[in-house]
């Protein structure tokens, strides 16, 4: 095998691990609210949250129906080789991963215009939905990780990306993203959510730091921030399915940025559903 079907094949791989497999942390945190949840229906929605994820282990089918759109994160080592072509050959590979997976044919047809309207209908090869535009980081080493994120339209409509007036208080700032998880996990539909937040300088900055705590975040290892954001979603008591409990949230997953002399922060949310992040990360290394 040459290093181009190498990124294609484990690209591919990558992608349909992410979009049928729960991580151990993830697996962990569903255990653990089911052990602090009091109220029934919620205990009902979790475990069978844990069952639908075994399940679709061991068949390899998608998480959930919207088997989502594909988002790559790459962190390239600073020493480290980019072979010609490795981007193609990604994109190859997410094709590729689609078909096998099987994504839900959504790649819509025709030109801007049509597009936007969806009058042209939908290609029937799931492997047509192109992959969102590639995030990029730089790391320490060698080796290039790449990260596939699958992100499901549901929870794209219950997003935002807005400035906050931080008033010199990072409380301020907190207590506005509580207000943000309140609004859009009452909405969601698909509890308990998992938030997203990047707090950057514009508008692109923040919705790539969200991205990057998704591709990074741990249900382990919470933050004071991103438990404090989950402690005060979880007391609205919306639960899971909002049927009632303790389990509004998961878990939050937050990526503060570089900032700028100004009076606001610009802050962006994703409102994830229950099988998010639904991620994979596979490791090259080409001398």
């Amino acid at each position: 095998m040459n290093y181009m079907e190498e990124v294609v094949s484990r690209t591919a791989e990558t992608l349909v691990k992410a979009s049928t497999t729960f991580r151990p942390d993830q697996l962990e945190a569903y255990r653990e609210a089911v052990k602090k949840e009091k109220n029934p229906n919620s205990v009902w929605v979790l475990e069978s949250i844990l069952e639908n994820a075994s399940v679709a282990e061991k068949t390899r089918f998608p998480l959930c129906d919207d088997t989502g759109i594909p988002h790559i994160f790459l962190e390239i080592g600073d020493e480290a080789f980019l072979p010609p072509g490795f981007l193609c050959a990604v994109e190859e590979g997410v094709a590729r991963g689609l078909r096998e997976l099987p994504g839900r044919p959504m790649a819509v047809k025709g030109n801007d215009a049509e597009r936007i309207s969806q009058s042209a209908g939908l290609y029937e090869d799931s492997g047509a939905l192109a992959m969102a535009p590639v995030q990029v980081r730089r790391i320490p080493g060698s080796e290039i990780r790449l990260t596939v994120l699958m992100y499901g339209g549901g929870p794209e409509i219950r997003g935002k990306t807005l400035r906050v007036f931080h008033k010199h208080s990072v409380d301020v700032v907190i207590e506005e993203m509580i207000g943000w998880g309140r609004e859009g996990a009452k909405l969601l539909g698909c509890q308990p959510c998992i938030l997203a937040f990047g707090i950057g300088r514009s508008n692109v900055e923040a919705a790539s730091l969200a991205l990057e705590a998704m591709a990074r975040g741990d249900f382990s290892r919470q933050s004071e921030i991103e438990k404090r954001v989950t402690d005060g979603v979880n007391e609205t008591g919306i639960g899971a399915l909002g049927l009632g409990g303790a389990t509004t949230v998961l878990g939050t997953f937050v990526k503060v940025g570089p900032q700028r002399a100004s009076g606001v922060r610009v802050v962006s949310l994703r409102t994830g559903c229950c099988f998010d992040p639904r991620r994979a990360t596979t490791t090259f290394k080409f001398e």
